[in-house]
């Protein structure tokens, strides 16, 4: 794991619940905790193209040790911009944007920022 960055925003300052829970779940691999941070029906897109919600993030997150380092978020917590990592794609800049709907992820979109 890279070491935090003087810059990095811990994950418990995260402005919006859901998206620290979402966060939080993602870090931790804990597929459990992400799946009750997702609204019911939750979707998402990546560089623009929906994806099937299930087969990304396994492939994208859990089987591939996927973690983010936050290094800003927007004022509503919304939006954060972060360092991303699997052992798949090594680590690139992102933007995520989220979508929160009764406490919960409703819909995501992230990409290359």
């Amino acid at each position: 794991m890279a070491p935090l960055n003087n810059d990095d925003l811990p994950v418990e300052l995260l402005a919006d619940p859901a998206v620290r829970a979402f966060v939080g779940a993602l870090n931790s691999n804990d597929r459990e905790a992400f799946q009750a941070a997702l609204a019911p029906g939750a979707t998402m897109t990546d560089d623009g193209t929906s994806r099937d919600l299930a087969d990304w993030t396994e492939r994208e997150i859990f089987s591939s040790n996927g973690h983010m380092d936050i290094e800003s978020q927007s004022d509503d917590g919304l939006t954060v911009v972060a360092r991303y990592r699997n052992d798949t794609y090594g680590e690139m800049r992102t933007r995520w944007q989220f979508t929160v709907a009764d406490g919960k992820v409703a819909r995501f979109d992230t990409g290359q920022a």
